[in-house]
């Protein structure tokens, strides 16, 4: 074969796999011209995806855990001008619902779908082996940002994601359920229900963050990263338009927000939660988003007056409010600066913003509040007392709070309930505004139509202008279940068009038709059988107060088998009751899985705490292999938790010491003997006897007496050098959901009060072994 022979095959081969490339990987046949030489040849580019014309900016803020009586925008005594401002030139929505908790909101929100549709029946690391709640979204279900980026759009999330399988939230993925692998381009935040706000546990696209030690507010973090995805954009890519999903951590506890904005309330609250369920009520009839009609609901009768209080009592609980109103004014503060941010780069006039004020109503808080661990085991007559003594700490990053049911109730006014209690409209009916001068004609309005989180997709599409492709990565596409809302944009007397939404969470469930609902407040524990169904018709009663079961039976039993179709249709069966689902997390669904023995090795990027190796009510060991170079070497070999929770084991003073952490009471055990140098073997046992075990998240059950639970230990090269008894609850949970695990240092916020973080292991260490027994 000769020279000139094989360069003809060669160049054939080439001019091919150009062509096949073009085919293959652009979908397109290439049009241009290839020759021998450039002379001979044409240049061509496949022409650039364009948006669709005129299509805007799309900012959607959700809000964590607010009632439908916080924000000044629906009449609440929480001050957000900048919502109050969009909802004055935009649209007001009344009768929009959530499904009643996080998980299933968002991914509801983010799909168009109903929650168990898309498999998030409850909270992602609450999963079970089931379709409709094992926490794996599908792909025939595409997110709102894979349609827009169809369409040509730039997609962002800041804030908590809260919908990807917990045993796939490491550092090695897989990570198609994560942010970037449904449809955005960059994640800045947090994976599960809520973070410390001063210690948060961030990720950045799909690597652990950087802890930032700037002691800024993790809200103050999201808008600057905000900001920053924003100006990328329109520096680099003018001509399109992006997708900004704004989901703080507010006002979800824990409750932290620097003095300022809480100061703004001081006193604000002192005449009680019952005057401000009154108060509330009024400004929203005044406002006109409540029937002229309407009556107040009776004050939840698990709630005390405020006046039968004693002035000890009301002074703590005020500075409760004070705390959790401040964090919501600082809420509305950081997402302004975003929106000024567009004002000031001429960006914001053709932006769409969807603020949804609440994934779910306001959460049931403790009787008495949160402050932090110690503070919430005592009992009934010193919690109060206690909480008094450290009222300086509330909201700081040493506090870990939340607000007594009284003020999470009168946040929820007019309705009755709270978050999780899917069957009434206290845990699902959240504010919703719209704001798009392009398309909204009227400022200020109005809108009654029945509306629900499954909606938000479908409208955003329309107003976009966006084309909802067949297929998204090769996967071909369900249909919408939520329906769009581009229809009463202009018509405030438009026909509903959601005509029917069933409801489940946990057993608690109802069905809507027609503005007739049937619902059932399911008793975790009890047999569903036994269930006592209620009936309201929301057109004369919007707030749930006459029960019309017995005067009308017909209506009832058609809306019991119309949600009996729905929950088949959705994978809403088989019902699960909280005392079914094996609480949150769980061995089994870490990535760790069941596993008896786990190594950990020195860099391994930092785990979470239900993701990573779990100590919930069960025996086990750690053992730090490591090389003392010199008696100065110190520094945290292995820590779960933080300064709220947690277990660490570090080397100090020449000492091995274990720091276990009980709801901010923290017991040390020391060597009896300090660490000389050379390799060592340190280990520390738990040996749990206790039948505790873990407990379901959000489940209230009778205090249980804590009796002795076992004993724990520390062992170097094998030879015992301390020993404790531990109670009962100290095995339940160690480091549970509020920080991290971390090998060789301890990150965020320390479980030890003996360290200042990150106490970086000085040492050698080898790896961490964990052992269950």
């Amino acid at each position: 074969m000769t020279r000139n022979i094989k360069t003809n095959l060669l160049l054939l081969a080439t001019f091919g796999s150009i062509t096949a490339s073009a085919q293959n990987g652009a979908g397109t046949v290439y049009k241009g011209k290839i020759g021998k030489t450039v002379e001979e040849s044409v240049e061509w580019w496949p022409a650039k995806k364009k948006a669709p014309a005129n299509a805007p900016n799309v900012i959607v803020l959700l809000i964590d855990d607010a009632g439908y009586g916080t924000s000044s925008a629906f009449g609440g005594l929480m001050q957000t001008p900048m919502l109050d401002s969009l909802a004055n030139k935009g649209l007001r929505y009344t009768n929009f619902h959530t499904t009643g908790v996080c998980s299933p909101t968002r991914a509801s929100l983010i799909t168009g779908r109903n929650h168990h549709s898309v498999h998030m029946g409850h909270l992602n690391y609450g999963a079970l082996g089931y379709p409709g709640y094992d926490g794996v979204m599908p792909a025939d279900k595409g997110t709102i940002a894979e349609i827009l980026k169809e369409n040509n759009y730039s997609n962002y999330i800041v804030g908590k994601y809260h919908v990807a399988p917990l045993n796939e939230i490491t550092s090695v993925g897989p990570f198609d359920r994560w942010p970037l692998g449904r449809g955005f381009d960059h994640f800045y935040g947090w994976h599960l229900g809520h973070t410390d706000q001063y210690h948060p546990n961030l990720y950045e696209d799909n690597q652990v963050a950087v802890p930032d030690l700037s002691g800024k507010h993790v809200t103050t973090l999201l808008a600057d990263k905000a900001i920053k995805y924003i100006a990328n954009q329109k520096s680099i890519a003018p001509e399109n338009p992006f997708f900004l999903y704004f989901s703080v951590g507010a006002i979800h506890s824990p409750h932290q927000v620097d003095k300022k904005w809480s100061d703004l309330y001081k006193g604000k609250f002192d005449k009680g939660w019952d005057w401000y369920r009154e108060e509330v009520f009024a400004r929203q009839k005044k406002l006109g988003i409540l029937p002229a009609n309407a009556v107040l609901p009776d004050r939840d009768p698990t709630v005390a007056s405020w006046e039968s209080l004693s002035p000890e009592a009301r002074k703590v609980y005020a500075r409760y409010m004070e705390i959790y109103a401040g964090f919501m004014t600082h809420t509305d503060y950081e997402f302004s600066r975003v929106i000024h941010y567009l004002k000031e780069t001429g960006h914001f006039e053709n932006t769409l913003v969807i603020a949804i004020i609440g994934d779910n109503g306001s959460s049931h808080g403790p009787k008495h509040g949160a402050l932090n661990g110690y503070v919430s085991k005592q009992d009934d007559g010193k919690q109060v007392q206690e909480a008094a003594k450290n009222i300086d700490k509330f909201g700081t990053e040493h506090s870990f709070m939340d607000a007594p049911a009284g003020w999470t109730q009168a946040t929820n006014t007019p309705f009755r309930l709270w978050k999780t209690d899917a069957n009434a409209e206290g845990g699902t009916r959240n504010p919703l505004i719209v704001y798009y001068p392009e398309k909204i004609k009227e400022q200020g309005g109005i809108r009654n139509q029945y509306s629900h989180v499954s909606d938000i997709t479908p409208t955003i599409i329309d107003l976009a202008g966006a084309t909802v492709p067949e297929t998204i990565k090769g996967v071909k596409q369900k249909p919408f279940e939520g329906t769009s809302l581009y229809y009463s944009i202009n018509d405030a007397a438009a026909p509903d068009r959601h005509t029917v939404q069933y409801y489940e969470l946990r057993g608690k469930r109802a069905i809507y038709k027609d503005g007739w609902k049937a619902s059932v407040f399911h008793e975790a524990g009890t047999k569903f059988e036994n269930d006592v169904w209620e009936l309201y018709d929301l057109k004369v009663d919007f707030n749930e107060r006459i029960d019309l079961a017995k005067q009308n039976p017909a209506k009832l039993k058609e809306l019991q088998e119309l949600f009996d179709a729905e929950a088949q249709k959705y994978n809403v069966y088989p019902l699960v009751d909280a005392t079914q689902g094996r609480g949150a997390a769980g061995r089994e669904r870490s990535a760790f899985g069941t596993a008896d023995k786990i190594v950990l090795y020195p860099g391994v990027d930092q785990l979470l705490t239900m993701s990573g190796p779990q100590f919930q009510g069960e025996s086990f060991t750690i053992t730090a292999e490591v090389n003392i170079r010199n008696p100065q070497d110190h520094g945290v070999l292995f820590a779960t938790g933080s300064e709220f929770e947690g277990l660490s084991l570090f080397v100090k003073d020449g000492k091995f010491q274990v720091a276990h952490n009980t709801g901010s009471i923290v017991k040390h055990l020391e060597s009896s003997k300090n660490i000389t140098p050379g390799k060592h073997q340190l280990r520390f046992e738990l040996n749990y006897t206790g039948k505790g075990g873990p407990v379901a998240h959000g489940v209230k059950g009778p205090q249980q007496p804590d009796v002795d639970g076992g004993t724990e230990s520390i062992f170097i090269d094998g030879v015992k050098v301390g020993e404790r008894t531990i109670r009962e609850s100290e095995g339940r949970y160690i480091g549970f959901y509020k920080d991290a695990i971390d090998v060789g240092q301890d990150l965020n916020s320390p479980v030890s009060d003996r360290y200042r973080t990150p106490f970086k292991f000085t040492g050698d260490l080898k790896n961490v072994t964990i052992e269950y027994k």
